[in-house]
């Protein structure tokens, strides 16, 4: 329960009362500053977002009218084609140009200069010597013999006679079945297979003259003559080709 005193103001608590009612109209929001502070962290006050906004509004509008135009006013950078030029063009296009700006033609001043010409010559084949062994023996036709009676020459002389041959193409013949087979009826060429005095290949082929081909000169010498006569028309044909090939 309070008393009379506490109630009723005195002189000195009056003034203090009325100062501290004057600046409370004249700052009314000093009490609530000093009661954030004291209490916690400030509001965020309606007038200061109101605020905020305006000004972020400004400054894009800003950004609208200063930058937009300048970029719009940019040109876009385009790279430009050149075409390719080589050493070689380049080089035509000036020798062209400076023809075509001379009026003359400038010479080398060689016009009057004389050139002579040296041609080494050719060197003189150098002669090549004649084999004449080779020649001679191939030119040589060997001489005539007569035959002794009742060999397998005088067989073959009188068949060569028949054959209107003379003593020359029965010289050939003996020179050539000479070198063939000696003259022997059973001459056989283990190598070729030849046999008989013509060393016909094969041997059997010598039946056409007779059956007896095997040991009788006769019928060997006259299948013989008859492949001379029909392969190089005569003895001395078939010795020339033996001489110059080896074989008849």
């Amino acid at each position: 329960m309070t008393s009379d005193a506490e109630l009723t103001p005195t002189p000195d608590t009056v003034p203090a009362t009325r100062a501290a009612s004057r600046a409370s109209r004249v700052n009314p929001t000093s009490g609530t500053r000093r009661a954030r502070a004291a209490g916690g962290s400030p509001k965020w006050s309606r007038r200061r977002g109101v605020m905020s906004v305006f000004a972020v509004l400004a400054v894009l509008g800003f950004g609208v009218v200063y930058i937009g135009p300048v970029t719009a006013s940019v040109p876009t950078a385009q790279a430009a084609e050149v075409a390719p030029i080589s050493l070689y063009a380049s080089t035509i296009a000036n020798a062209q140009a400076y023809l075509a700006a001379s009026d003359q033609t400038n010479g080398l001043g060689r016009d009057g200069v004389v050139y002579s010409v040296y041609v080494a010559p050719k060197p003189t084949p150098t002669p090549k010597p004649k084999q004449e062994g080779s020649s001679a023996s191939a030119s040589w036709s060997p001489p005539f013999a007569a035959p002794d009676p009742g060999t397998a020459q005088a067989i073959a002389y009188s068949m060569v006679t028949q054959r209107g041959w003379g003593d020359d193409q029965f010289a050939c013949l003996v020179a050539l079945w000479n070198k063939e087979s000696g003259w022997r009826v059973g001459a056989y060429n283990a190598g070729s297979g030849a046999y008989g005095i013509p060393q016909a290949l094969p041997g059997n082929k010598m039946a056409s003259a007779g059956a007896d081909w095997e040991t009788n000169p006769a019928t060997q010498i006259a299948w013989g003559l008859g492949y001379i006569g029909g392969r190089y028309d005569s003895p001395c044909g078939a010795w020339s080709h033996s001489q110059s090939t080896g074989w008849y």
